[in-house]
């Protein structure tokens, strides 16, 4: 019988994707955006020594030509693993994946980075479904030998970048009556679009993002636009109080799901090499109720008033108000006015 379950980070540990690869008896595919965590590094070095077959593909050097993966790739290729870069026909390969003996694949939210296994809330999906773990096998093979790879209609996976928009803005015009979505990033307008829509028609919506100074001067008036569009339409805006948010999780009307690395931002749609997985698998779906439930009881709402913004940018950030056109002296005397005006 075929199956899919869940893994949540950092609850889970790291134990159950080492065990994955110690249980390796013919092939490991590893697709990774970022790759230096060192028990994942040992176990895979481990799988070659026993005569696994392992290919390694890695994201190459960002564009400021900082190298994350540079230590791994050197101690892989020193134990003679085969470590290629990933698909230059992608600005950045972000998906993060692993198939076991050609029956086993791993749809994950997380790098393969020690803080992604221990201080970020971050997810992984396994499946053995036969169709899904052949698709991620193709795409990895279309990747490395620099092929065009196309999943076709019927593909039961969510890619970009072809068909990741159409299907997550699908999925959520789909909900009925709740939306629970955490993400770092809200920047893409036709998927905002579909969440105020959303709201607009009754679906009560729950929204986890990154507080704003996290995120890149270049990205900050649409990453804080969206937010604040879906804020002025009365949808709850959270974040995180205990942990980073780094997965990326769609949970529509307690019933289904999707987990991956996708952002919900242009770029990952249109440039980037992602994947996600939407699953209805009872028991995933129950153990993703109970962590949005938890998360949202353990999270803040996010203060998306000018003030609110200029103080998170200003003071925690390295600035920016000024591309939102917050201006600090006018909130300093909207302030004194309020009181004033309350104390009459």
């Amino acid at each position: 019988m075929f199956h899919r379950s869940i893994l949540v980070f950092p609850d889970d540990t790291v134990k159950p994707i080492v065990d994955a690869i110690n249980g390796a008896t013919k092939s490991i595919l590893v697709k990774m955006f970022l790759f230096s965590d060192p028990e994942l590094i040992e176990a895979i070095i481990a799988a070659k020594e026993r005569d696994v077959k392992i290919k390694v593909m890695l994201n190459p050097a960002r564009r400021n030509g900082e190298d994350e993966n540079a230590e791994a790739r050197a101690r892989l290729e020193k134990a003679g693993i085969t470590v290629r870069d990933s698909n230059p026909a992608f600005v950045i390969t972000h998906e993060k994946s692993m198939v076991i003996d050609g029956k086993l694949a791993f749809v994950k939210s997380l790098n393969w980075e020690t803080k992604n296994l221990t201080e970020t809330r971050d997810y992984a999906i396994i499946t053995s479904h036969p169709r899904e773990v052949e698709e991620i096998m193709l795409c990895f093979g279309a990747d490395w030998h620099r092929n065009e790879f196309d999943p076709g209609r019927e593909s039961s996976l969510i890619w970009c970048s072809l068909n990741g928009r159409a299907k997550i803005a699908h999925f959520i015009d789909q909900a009925q009556h709740s939306l629970f979505i955490q993400n770092e990033r809200f920047q893409d307008l036709v998927i905002i679009e579909r969440i105020v829509r959303a709201a607009s028609r009754g679906v009560k919506v729950h929204v986890m993002a990154a507080p704003p100074h996290t995120l890149k001067m270049d990205k900050l008036v649409e990453g804080v636009g969206g937010l604040r569009i879906m804020n002025d339409v009365g949808i709850k805006i959270h974040k995180l109080k205990h942990l980073k948010l780094h997965g990326k999780m769609l949970l529509a009307d307690g019933c289904r799901a999707i987990v991956g690395s996708i952002n919900l931002a242009p770029g990952s749609f249109d440039h980037r090499r992602e994947l996600a997985i939407e699953v209805h698998d009872e028991d995933v779906i129950e153990r993703l109720k109970k962590i949005a439930h938890y998360d949202w009881e353990n999270s803040h709402t996010l203060d998306l008033s000018d003030e609110g913004l200029f103080d998170d940018l200003e003071l925690r950030g390295s600035g920016g108000s000024e591309k939102l056109v917050l201006d600090a002296d006018h909130h300093e005397g909207k302030k004194k006015h309020n009181k004033h005006h309350h104390h009459k």
